[in-house]
């Protein structure tokens, strides 16, 4: 079961690990997460691995907090996890 979206503080930020089976669901799933990236104009901090992706969404203005904005670009990233 995949873990959700963990909401932290100073600075306020939604993270979310993703594991997958092989590095080709990886892969597929970085490339989505790149289109619906350069559609929305959202880019959240990443760092993968072969098997493992690590997301990190920050508040669109500076020390700014979570809001609608970030909680349904994260829904959105949720909704491409295979």
């Amino acid at each position: 079961m995949e873990q959700p979206w963990t909401h932290r503080q100073r600075p306020e930020r939604l993270e979310r690990r993703l594991e997958f089976g092989d590095y080709e669901t990886t892969r597929v799933f970085l490339e989505q997460l790149n289109d619906l990236s350069e559609q929305s104009g959202r880019f959240p901090d990443i760092s993968f691995g072969r098997t493992y992706v690590n997301l990190t969404l920050r508040s669109e203005t500076e020390d700014g907090p979570i809001g609608a904005p970030e909680t349904a670009f994260a829904e959105a990233i949720d909704r491409l996890v295979p």
